[in-house]
């Protein structure tokens, strides 16, 4: 019977390090109207997981919290009024996002309109890995970025989370994307579909891109400034300043700012280049719920390949 009422998640009480994760057992939330019940079999884990959890992401409007955004899993249960999904389906998304979806557990309620099938092909931990980073990356290139074939797009971190994202669904669009990595994740990044990956200093080495993306934010967006050719644009994930605008304008280039959202649309239109293996998620690690904590710990050293993913199966 306590299976069926209760679930296992990874919680915390206050801010604080990884370690402050722990597992606990809490209610099985009940879906409301336009919602559906997922038992969750995996769960992405992004920087803005452990960004919150340090108290410098999110608010964390009640505790203790439940993390996680990007899930995947099987539809159990339907509220009133979600017709969208049947018991047994397979659903991912980043539901609710800015605000909490509780996905580090074995149970999520979701509104329907905030989640897609899971593409056909794709085992769920794989598909928990992309529902942040594919809206991300989808957002900044055609959205804001305005991407069109035979453009020059330059990624940073291109071996990371978004950034591998990034280069593949560039390089589908058929643009010649730079990206800069590490030695050791040259060949990775090659193999996504970059032309060039430099490992050096992206200012001197790279010039005359249409669309650079700006992971980092702080004096890194003023940094691409300088390899943005005149009526180029500089993305950033990290928020509109007071001076972004005024020093884009100065170097003749636009600024764009990509404030990620759910969006079920955009996981539908990505799914064909997914189930094809177009774009396909670069799974480092897979932790199971009762670490969490190690998982967080591990994004926060920055030398992640991919994504990271919590087994809730």
């Amino acid at each position: 019977m306590e299976e069926t009422v209760t679930m296992r998640a990874a919680v915390v009480d206050g801010f604080g390090p990884a370690d402050t994760l722990r597992v606990e057992r809490l209610p099985v939330p009940v879906p409301g109207p336009g919602e559906v019940l997922v038992r969750v079999g995996a769960a992405g884990v992004n920087a803005i997981d452990w960004a919150t959890r340090a108290g410098h992401g999110v608010g964390l409007p009640h505790l203790p919290a439940v993390l996680g955004w990007d899930l995947a899993g099987t539809v159990t249960a339907t509220g009133p009024g979600a017709d969208r999904f049947a018991v047994g389906d397979r659903v991912y998304g980043m539901p609710r996002f800015p605000d909490l979806a509780g996905a580090y557990a074995q149970y999520a309620a979701a509104p329907q309109d905030e989640l897609a099938p899971v593409p056909a092909g794709v085992g769920i931990t794989e598909a928990a890995a992309l529902p942040m980073v594919v809206l991300t990356a989808w957002q900044t290139l055609f959205e804001h970025g305005g991407l069109r074939p035979g453009q020059r797009v330059l990624v940073p971190g291109a071996a990371g989370g978004v950034g591998h994202v990034l280069v593949q669904l560039a390089a589908d669009a058929g643009a010649e994307v730079i990206g800069t990595a590490s030695a050791r994740n040259r060949e990775f990044v090659l193999g996504l579909g970059a032309v060039e990956v430099v490992a050096h200093d992206m200012v001197r080495d790279v010039k005359d891109v249409d669309l650079a993306v700006d992971l980092m934010g702080g004096a890194e967006f003023f940094r691409l400034l300088d390899v943005v050719r005149p009526g180029g644009i500089v993305v950033t994930l990290k928020g509109e300043g007071p001076d972004h605008g005024r020093a884009a304008a100065q170097h003749g280039v636009r600024a764009g700012f990509t404030y990620v959202r759910p969006d079920a649309a955009v996981l539908g239109q990505a799914a064909p280049l997914i189930a094809s293996g177009r774009v396909r998620p670069a799974v480092e690690r897979v932790f199971p719920l009762a670490e969490a904590g190690h998982a967080h710990a591990l994004g926060e050293q920055g030398h992640v390949r991919g994504r990271l993913v919590l087994d809730l199966s």
